[in-house]
């Protein structure tokens, strides 16, 4: 079964292409002018492996916001329209990740009912870093929960997201990042006992 999909986005603020392979390797290959938010997105293809392909761009001499929440929206689109109607996945997962300091904890549910619980207990600090021209750059944590929002949204699912300890606002993010991919990993996979059925009592995923 060939569980891909592609979506396009272009709006005045930003102009969004991602396609996304359910069953892929890992791979993830975004043009993204956003150096930690593509740190992210790279490690959640390789946890979740799944495979990203695609470019992202906007109006970040505004602000970051726009270009983060938009792609949550378009990738968490691109979930539900390579899921379809959801028959044979298991439809819900967790996952605990440690990093370092930080522990993580995320579980999702593909129910069709989009809500966020997001308790990643950040500073609001920025990020700060050094771009590829040697230019000092930096990552809007406020952006962190408006992405899952809007992944939430377009997806139709329901997350948790919680920090149980940690320190770094880096290693909480990451290891959010981390757990949701394997929880949602967990949840898209297809179940060889279900069959084609549909994972809900009511017959249909709404």
């Amino acid at each position: 079964m060939n569980r891909i999909a592609k979506i396009e986005r272009k709006t005045k603020e930003t102009e969004i292409s991602l396609e996304l392979n359910l069953d892929g390797s890992g791979l993830c290959e975004v043009a993204n002018p956003i150096g930690f938010f593509e740190h992210m997105l790279t490690a959640f293809c390789k946890h979740g492996l799944f495979d990203l392909r695609g470019s992202i761009q906007g109006d970040l001499n505004v602000d970051q916001h726009h270009l983060i929440e938009d792609t949550g929206i378009v990738l968490g689109l691109c979930f539900a329209r390579a899921l379809g109607d959801c028959a044979g996945i298991f439809r819900n997962g967790s996952c605990l990740f440690p990093m370092d300091e930080t522990l993580a904890r995320a579980a999702v549910d593909f129910g069709g009912r989009p809500f966020l619980v997001c308790n990643a207990d950040l500073t609001g600090v920025p990020l700060v870093s050094i771009n590829a021209n040697g230019v000092e750059a930096s990552f809007q944590t406020d952006c962190f929960e408006d992405f899952w929002q809007a992944f939430v949204n377009g997806a139709a699912c329901n997350l948790h997201l919680d920090t149980l300890r940690g320190r770094s606002d880096h290693h909480k993010m990451e290891a959010l990042f981390k757990a949701a991919s394997r929880a949602i990993r967990s949840a898209v996979e297809m179940d060889v006992r279900r069959g084609s059925s549909i994972p809900s009592t009511k017959g249909v995923i709404v």
